[in-house]
């Protein structure tokens, strides 16, 4: 389970986060929904403990992430919004890379490898040079290397930005298996397609604040709409009249 509470975040006279608080539980998917610029990825990378809240706490597990950072670590698989592959290296060398990084033994590190190339359908890349990737290989790729270590919670900064609708459906029907594991995941994205398809609950940010979470249902039955979208687009609105 990861906790939000109360968290904050400006860069000079810029808030880009302001008290955002938000439960993300196991055995669901949580999206983090909003435009670009509400504040998702500043909100992310607090979760997993790239940048520190100047107010506010997170918690992994109940293991708060400033004081207990590498526990957190340890719990979390993070796919950011950079993706990072080493291009000399093959799609499995970057996998086992960072296998090794998490400390697992080698015959661990192998039998992982092996359960994600074919889980992620990554047969017929697996051994080449990461360079010239699609990018579905990439993300593909850097979701394996994220999650070698088997964590319970998992991460996704807009996992399916730029990818075409074959690999966005597989991406998709992998997220639904980590759910049916019982894992926690949460992800971020401003495509709706991907919250109403994905989410048991949503979160909606914008200008760097939580203007409603709940069911896509709940939204709805709150917007006094009967379509999702414009829920979202009623709710946003109504934040930023509260704003001017």
């Amino acid at each position: 389970m990861i906790e939000a509470l109360g968290l904050h975040k400006s860069f000079g006279n810029i808030n880009a986060v302001q008290d955002v608080s938000f439960v993300a539980r196991d055995g669901e998917i949580t999206g983090l929904l909003g435009p670009n610029g509400a504040g998702k990825t500043t909100t992310l990378r607090m979760l997993y403990t790239l940048m520190k809240p100047q107010r506010g706490e997170v918690r992994v597990d109940g293991f708060n992430a400033t004081t207990d950072a590498l526990e957190v670590r340890r719990r979390l698989g993070v796919l950011p919004d950079a993706r990072g592959l080493y291009k000399r290296l093959t799609a499995r060398e970057n996998i086992k890379y960072y296998a090794r990084l998490q400390g697992l033994d080698e015959k661990v590190i192998s039998a992982r490898i092996e359960q994600l190339i074919n889980m992620l359908e990554m047969n017929e890349f697996a051994d080449r040079h990461t360079e010239g990737f699609s990018q579905g290989q990439r993300v593909k790729t850097a979701i394996a290397r994220a999650i070698v270590h088997d964590p319970r919670n998992v991460i996704f900064d807009e996992p399916t930005n730029g990818l075409d609708v074959m690999a966005t459906r597989s991406l998709r029907e992998f997220l639904k298996q980590l759910r049916a594991d019982g894992r926690c995941v949460l992800f971020s994205t401003h495509i709706m397609q991907e919250v109403a398809a994905l989410c048991d609950r949503i979160v909606i940010i914008a200008h760097g604040r939580v203007v409603a979470q709940g069911t896509a249902a709940s939204l709805r039955e709150q917007a006094g709409e009967s379509n999702l979208e414009d829920a979202f687009v009623k709710l946003i609105g109504a934040e930023a009249g509260e704003l001017e």
